[in-house]
């Protein structure tokens, strides 16, 4: 399929949940995306076919917590390479280095064994849903200290009106979505 094609294909399986999980909210639910092993395939395919050309192909794929690592582990597999989690505070047993984020209400913390990745190591950063950017930045901030690249961040869904992927890019980060959302 072409880019344009998988893009409204993908669409197509994404269900909209309105006011959840509080009133005015779209959520954009995936959960389709994974049910049907063909729509599952051909999400998976279209990142698998980026990220196999030799400029951006990476060394590692990182996922951040929880969906990321669906996406991730599958097309860590599909590209030969290692998959690393990146996980909500107090999940991981090892030592771990940790970043702070600011949600809408409140703060998050995400952690990364200290050997998840070692410097030089070309990694992918994925996740389902690119909303404020938080979770994205977070995971970057922890590959880094680590001394790791992240070449790309990566998502399924961007909701651009929330200022998340223009925060991502700005930072210097490229930045890969495969369907974009308009409102909340």
């Amino acid at each position: 399929m072409q880019n344009l094609t998988v893009n409204r294909y993908l669409r197509e399986h994404i269900r909209t949940v309105l006011d959840w999980p509080a009133p005015g909210v779209e959520f954009r639910d995936i959960t389709p995306l994974l049910q049907d092993a063909k729509v599952f395939r051909v999400l998976i395919d279209a990142f698998v076919q980026r990220y196999m050309e030799p400029g951006r192909r990476p060394s590692v794929v990182a996922g951040l917590d929880a969906r990321g690592f669906i996406l991730g582990s599958v097309v860590a597999y599909e590209l030969g390479v290692g998959f690393v989690p990146i996980r909500k505070k107090g999940k991981l047993p090892f030592t771990t280095v940790e970043e702070t984020y600011e949600l809408e209400y409140g703060s998050a913390t995400v952690e990364l064994h200290t050997d998840a990745v070692k410097p030089g190591d070309r990694v992918l950063l994925i996740d389902d849903l690119i909303a404020t950017g938080g979770t994205m930045m977070a995971g970057k901030k922890l590959l880094e200290k680590l001394g790791a690249e992240v070449i790309e961040g990566a998502a399924i869904v961007d909701l651009p009106e929330l200022g998340g992927s223009a925060k991502i890019r700005a930072s210097g980060l490229a930045l890969f979505t495969l369907v974009d959302f308009e409102g909340r």
